[in-house]
Order: C-alpha cells, then structure tokens, then sequence
C-alpha cells in the first residue's frame, strides 16, 4: 500500500528530461583534459544523433548487447574450468574493470560513459581458456602474433560492426600495456590501470580460494603498501593513481605503488599464471584449440557460414570463430570432432 501511496501522491513536471544536448553540454564541466563526446573523431560511417545519449552512451549500449560480450560469462579468466561459484570468469572482470575505471575517471573529472564502453569492451576478443589461447593461436599468424585486443577491435569492426567511435576503438586497441602506440585519451589510460589492479586484486583471490597460495606467500612489501588482498588492494591501488594523476596532470601511478604493483605482477606470473598446476591446464588447453584450429583449416566448410561470409584468409576465418568460443562449448565442439570424430 505505502508503494501504492507513493505513486499516487506523483505530479507532472517531477521528473525532468535530460537528453542529449543537456548531456553533451554537462561535459564542459569536465577536466580540460577529459573527451567530450561533440569532439569525437566520429564513425566509420556517420549516423543521425541518438535523441537522448552521447556518442560515447550508445557506444556503451551497443557493447553490452553484443553477442561477444554476452559470451564472455562463459568464458575463463585464469583458472580453467574451475569447481565452484565463486571464481572470477571474463565477465565478471569486465564488470570489475569497468567499476574501476569509472572510479577513475569520476574522481578525475573524466568522461564516465567514454570509460565504460572502453572498459565493457575491452575482452570480448579474449579466446577460451584465457591468455592461453593467445599461445595456441600465434603460431597461426607468425612472424606475428594472435593479441585479443586486436581481436575485439575486430569484433566491433567487422564481426559485428557496431560502428563505434574511433575513441572507444581506440582505448579497446590500446588497453594492454604491452600495445604501442598507447591510448589517445586520458578515458584510456583509465582502463589500463583498471584492468592491472582488477586482475591483480580478483586473481589472488581465487588463487587463495584455489588453495594456490597463502596471505603469507605474497611479498612483504606488497602487504605493507597495499594491505590485505581483496578491497584494500584496489582501494590503494585506485587512490594511489588518483593522487599522483592529480599531481602530475596525466594518468598515472606514483613510482613507489607502481613498483610494489610491479613485483605482485611478477609474483603471480611465477606463482599462478605460471605456475605448475596451471602450466599442466594449459598445455592441455593449448592442444586443444590446436586441434580446433588444424581440424577447421582442413575442412573450411565446417566453419559457419556467418564467418565465411567475412572477407579474410582461411586461418583468420577459422581464428575468428575459434576465438569466439567459450570453454564449454570449445570442449564439447573438440569431443564432437576430433574426440569421437563427426558423424557420417
């Protein structure tokens, strides 16, 4: 009844609109640094103005109804096929990320909606089995190399061409540290630190939770600067880019935090990503996405036709529709084909 109450005791005029003109011009409140969204370098091909979101809010909403992105919940982060409920998948890092990110940003007056659709949009290139795929695939593509984040600027660009704006294409192109040139906006440089401190922070968790590793294990130095793992982590670690990107006037992290985020990176790599518990995983995961890929670049009609409809060479074909995979069903395609081998 009191729910009942409440709407009825509703006027006319109590709600106010808010389109996209109003929004376009709460930007100029930003920093001087921060992307507005009438500056954008546009889309591959022009469209009419949404009535009521920025360019940078429909790039959003158009990430989030991908069909990549609604995959990503089947798909691991770092421990393959894990037992329970509780471990972390490539979605709920992205949703990670993107609470970071956005965190960020507000604190530094930023553009919100550009880091999120960077931040949602960041993975959904990411292969089965985690950063192992990327070491299954890049044999096929030598003297190169297979990265996801290319793979989900090509999602947006070609599989499912959402006609993004080139700044949202670009932060997805540019979140790994390892992407030269880097971001071309401080919204970027956003998801890059919110990816590190995300995957650092959720990881030691379950790698706790796994039995992988003990509080003590963790660098002296580590616990010292950061706390303990979990919420205090990425509360330092977001305040410490905070702090120093406001007094340096860039995105950044001051030496000091980056360093002992540095050496935990370098702790984990040995530890868990690397671990030998997690080598013997990957190496299983690695034959069969090698499998996968072998079995398709010999029977090419097997791959659907809505990746053949693509014009690109047979390996790419076969990689974008390997690569979109989740766990489960790569495993269970793997057993259909090559386990059992496909019916007559």
């Amino acid at each position: 009844m009191g729910h009942h109450r409440s709407m009825q005791a509703t006027r006319p005029g109590q709600l106010k609109r808010r389109g996209r003109v109003t929004r376009e011009a709460d930007e100029e409140r930003l920093s001087p640094l921060a992307t507005r969204s009438t500056q954008s370098r546009g889309r591959t091909r022009d469209e009419e103005p949404d009535e009521f979101r920025t360019a940078f809010e429909r790039d959003r909403d158009r990430i989030i109804h991908s069909k990549a992105f609604r995959r990503l919940k089947h798909k691991t982060q770092v421990f393959l096929n894990p037992e329970g409920d509780h471990f972390v998948t490539r979605l709920t890092h992205t949703m990670q990320v993107t609470q970071v990110a956005r965190s960020l940003a507000a604190a530094l007056s930023l553009n919100e909606p550009l880091a999120e659709a960077i931040a949602l949009g960041h993975d959904v290139g990411h292969s089965p089995f985690g950063h192992t795929g990327e070491d299954a695939l890049s044999p096929y593509f030598a003297p190169g190399e297979w990265h996801h984040a290319a793979q989900s600027v090509r999602i947006f660009e070609v599989l499912e061409d959402a006609n993004l704006t080139w700044e949202v294409r670009d932060g997805i192109r540019a979140h790994s540290w390892k992407i030269d040139p880097p971001p071309a906006t401080p919204e970027g440089y956003c998801v890059r630190f919110a990816d590190r401190i995300a995957y650092l922070a959720h990881d030691a968790l379950d790698a706790l939770r796994a039995g992988v590793l003990d509080q003590a294990a963790f660098p002296p130095a580590v616990l010292e600067r950061l706390g303990e793992p979990g919420r205090p982590w990425i509360s330092s670690m977001i305040n410490a880019v905070i702090e120093a990107s406001l007094s340096a006037g860039a995105v950044r992290m001051d030496d000091e935090t980056l360093a002992v985020m540095n050496e935990l990176r370098e702790f984990m790599f040995a530890r868990v990503y690397r671990g030998a518990d997690q080598q013997r995983e990957q190496r299983r995961a690695i034959a069969l996405i090698t499998d996968l890929m072998d079995w398709h670049l010999a029977h090419p009609d097997a791959i659907p036709e809505s990746y053949r409809q693509v014009e690109a060479r047979l390996v790419v074909r076969a990689a974008d529709y390997i690569s979109g995979m989740t766990d489960r069903y790569a495993i269970a395609t793997h057993e259909r084909l090559i386990q059992r081998g496909p019916r007559a």
